[in-house]
C-alpha cells in the first residue's frame, strides 16, 4: 500500500508505516496544484495531511481510498466529495485532548494572574508589584464548557484539580438544568472529579454563559456551530468573566466578541482566529490582539511533542487496520443510516457462486444492494446473508431465488 504524507509528521509516525509495510512518500510541503499532481504522479492508496486542504480535483486525480486528517478536525477536506467517490475519511480525536486542555488552562491562569502584561512591563524595565497583586483566584469559581467531548472531559479533571466547579452544556445531554449522574460521570470518565466539583448540566449554551465566571469552547466546527458564540450570549455573560476559545474561530462572532470586551470587560484568550494566516509564519493583524485583557497564541493547542506522537501512533493503527483488515477506524463519512427499507436474510450453503446467484436476480429486479454481511457457521457448511435493500423482493423474487439453487435454504424479508 502506497502513502503519501503531504504535511509535517513525525519521524515516528514515517518508520511506524514503513515497519506495517507500506511505501511511504513524504513531501511536507505539498499543496494546492503540486498535490494534486503528486496525487497523480504517485498513484498514492492513502494521503496524510494535517492542515493542508484536499479538494475535489485531488479527489478525481489518482485512485486514493483513504484520507487521514492526522489531527481530531477534518473541515480543510472534501468530506462530501470524498463520500461521493467512495473515499474513506478518518481522523484521531482525542489524541491532542490533553495537549489542548494544558493549553486552554495556562489562557485561564494567564487572565487571571495577567502573565503576559507581567512579563511585558518586566522585560520593558519597570517594576510594578501594586498593580498585579490584583488577581481574583480561580479556587471556587464556575468554569462553563460548551461542548463536553475529549477536550472538555480533560478541562473537567482539571477544573477538579483546581477546585473549580463546571457547568456545561453539550448536544449529548437534554433536558432541564441539573446535575450530572454518576452513570454520565462515569461515561464521562469523571467520577473522581464529580466528588470533589459540582458539575451541572445545563440546558443551553446561553445558560452556561450566564452562570460561568470562565467559558470556555471545545465543539467542533459545524453548519450548527458556526457563530454560536454570538452577541446574544455574550451579552449573557457577568461583567468581566473570561472568555477562552481553544476549538475554531468560525464557532465565534469576533466582532460580537470585541464589541463583549469594549461594553462588559470580559477578558479574552484565543488560540484561533477567524481570518488565521494560511502559512506557518506571516503578517497578522486582528482588531481584538489590539485590545486591552486580550490575549492571544498562535493556534497551537494541539502542538506538543507528546500530542504530535500520539497522534502519529493513531495514524499508524487506522493504516495499518485498513491495510490488514480493510477496515477503518475513526471513519467520519459514513452514512449513520442507508436508504435501505428491506432487509433479505438468507440461510445457505457455503458454497462459490451462492451469493452471486441472489444478487444476479436483485439486479435483475432493480433492487439495490445497500449493506450487506455474510456471517459462516462453525464448520463453513453454512452461512447467513443478511442484504439490506433499498425496496421489498417479492414472493416471487425469493422464490425463484430459491428455486434456482438448492444451496439456498431459507429467505426471510424483515421490513427495516
Amino acid at each position: 500500500m502506497k502513502v503519501l504524507v503531504a504535511d509535517q509528521f513525525e519521524r515516528s509516525g514515517l518508520d511506524g508505516l514503513k515497519a506495517a509495510g507500506c511505501e511511504v512518500i513524504y513531501q511536507a510541503e505539498l499543496k494546492d496544484d503540486m498535490l494534486t499532481a503528486a496525487i497523480r504522479e504517485s498513484q498514492a492508496d492513502v494521503l496524510v495531511v494535517r492542515s493542508t486542504k484536499v479538494t475535489a480535483p485531488m479527489l478525481d486525480a489518482g485512485r486514493l481510498s483513504l484520507i487521514v486528517r492526522a489531527g481530531a478536525g477534518y473541515n480543510t477536506i472534501d468530506v462530501a466529495g470524498a463520500s461521493k467517490r467512495g473515499i474513506y475519511v478518518s481522523n484521531c480525536p482525542g489524541r491532542n485532548a490533553i495537549a489542548v486542555a494544558e493549553l486552554a488552562f495556562g489562557l485561564i491562569l494567564a487572565l487571571d494572574r495577567r502573565i503576559p502584561d507581567n512579563v511585558a512591563e518586566l522585560r520593558s524595565g519597570r517594576w510594578n508589584k501594586q498593580e498585579y497583586s490584583k488577581a481574583r483566584g480561580l479556587y471556587g469559581r464556575t468554569l462553563g464548557l460548551l461542548g463536553v467531548g475529549h477536550i472538555g472531559r480533560e478541562m473537567i479533571r482539571r477544573a477538579a484539580g483546581f477546585g473549580i466547579n463546571v457547568i456545561v452544556w453539550s448536544r449529548r445531554f437534554d433536558g432541564e438544568r441539573r446535575a450530572l449522574t454518576d452513570a454520565e460521570a462515569k461515561d464521562l470518565g469523571v467520577e473522581a472529579a464529580l466528588r470533589q466539583i459540582d458539575i451541572v448540566l445545563a440546558p443551553t449554551p446561553r445558560d452556561v454563559a450566564a452562570a460561568a465566571d470562565i467559558l470556555s469552547v471545545h465543539l467542533a466546527f459545524g453548519a450548527e456551530t458556526r457563530n454560536l458564540v454570538n452577541a446574544e450570549l455574550l451579552g449573557r455573560m457577568k461583567p468581566g468573566a473570561f472568555f477562552v476559545n481553544t476549538a475554531r474561530g468560525e464557532i465565534v462572532d469576533y466582532a460580537a466578541l470585541a464589541a463583549a470586551v469594549r461594553d462588559q470587560g470580559l477578558r479574552v484568550a484565543l488560540d484561533v482566529f477567524a481570518d488565521e494566516p494560511a502559512d506557518a509564519t506571516g503578517a497578522f493583524s486582528d482588531p481584538l490582539m489590539a485590545m486591552p485583557n486580550v490575549y492571544g497564541t498562535h493556534h497551537i493547542g494541539a502542538s506538543t511533542d507528546q500530542a504530535q506522537e500520539a497522534i502519529a501512533a493513531e495514524t499508524i493503527r487506522i493504516i495499518r487496520c485498513y491495510l490488514e483488515t480493510g477496515k477503518v477506524p475513526n471513519v467520519v463519512n459514513l452514512a449513520m443510516r442507508t436508504p435501505a427499507t428491506h432487509v433479505l436474510v438468507v440461510r445457505h450453503r457455503d458454497r462459490p457462486g451462492v451469493l452471486a446467484h441472489v444478487f444476479k436476480h436483485l439486479g435483475e429486479a432493480q433492487l439495490n444492494v445497500q449493506e450487506t454481511e455474510n456471517i459462516v457457521f462453525e464448520g463453513a457448511e453454512a452461512a447467513v446473508a443478511r442484504i439490506s435493500l433499498d425496496g421489498a423482493p417479492s414472493g416471487e423474487l425469493c422464490g425463484r431465488i430459491a428455486a434456482e439453487n438448492d444451496d439456498v435454504l431459507d429467505l426471510q424479508v424483515i421490513a427495516r
